[in-house]
């Protein structure tokens, strides 16, 4: 069977500062039709920083959706499509915590939500890792913390942390570690 869904109308709905919204009629694989609401991110980027010691650096920050102050790791979103994620990625890691790094491994993009979204993050590992002084963006307030890589394991395991990109990049970091030390 064809899945494919023929996309035969679009609407635009809304046009923010982060996302746009709109809803398309489709043509469903059965000749039928009916509409798919879209919401259009540019995208984002996480970064695990990994120290020698093996600690993570997340963030505390509140997060207005879920009226909840969440632990995640770094994170910020592409400031257009074509925006380089590496780029995006160093300037999101030093405007968070201050941190620089000398060695990056891409982890990979994952789709956050692809029932209705078109946000895709792209996760990188830190090492090797200078401090520095943080710059936050003016609305933007956060605090930094150091945790160890299998405290945060366990936390995502007991299902203490929730948050998508940090459960994806700490699972993808100890997964990577592993396989290094394999080798």
């Amino acid at each position: 069977m064809d899945l494919f869904e023929k996309t035969i109308g679009t609407e635009h709905i809304f046009e923010g500062q982060i996302i746009k919204v709109r809803k398309d009629t489709v043509e469903l694989p059965n000749g039928g039709t009916s509409t798919r609401e879209i919401v259009e991110h540019p995208g984002g980027v996480a970064v695990v920083a990994l120290d020698e010691e093996d600690n993570v650096y997340v963030v505390r920050q509140y997060r207005h959706p879920f009226e909840a102050i969440i632990m995640e790791i770094p994170a910020g979103k592409l400031d257009h499509h074509k925006e380089d994620p590496f780029g995006c990625c160093v300037r999101e890691l030093k405007e968070e915590t201050g941190l620089s790094a000398n060695k990056f491994d891409y982890l990979g993009a994952f789709m956050l939500s692809p029932g209705f979204c078109r946000e895709y993050i792209h996760i990188y590992l830190a090492r090797e890792l200078t401090a520095g002084d943080a710059c936050l963006d003016p609305d933007e307030f956060l605090e930094v913390e150091k945790i160890p890589l299998s405290r945060l394991t366990d936390m995502i395991m007991n299902n203490e942390i929730e948050d998508a990109k940090t459960v994806m990049g700490i699972l993808k970091t100890n997964e990577l570690l592993r396989r290094e030390q394999l080798k």
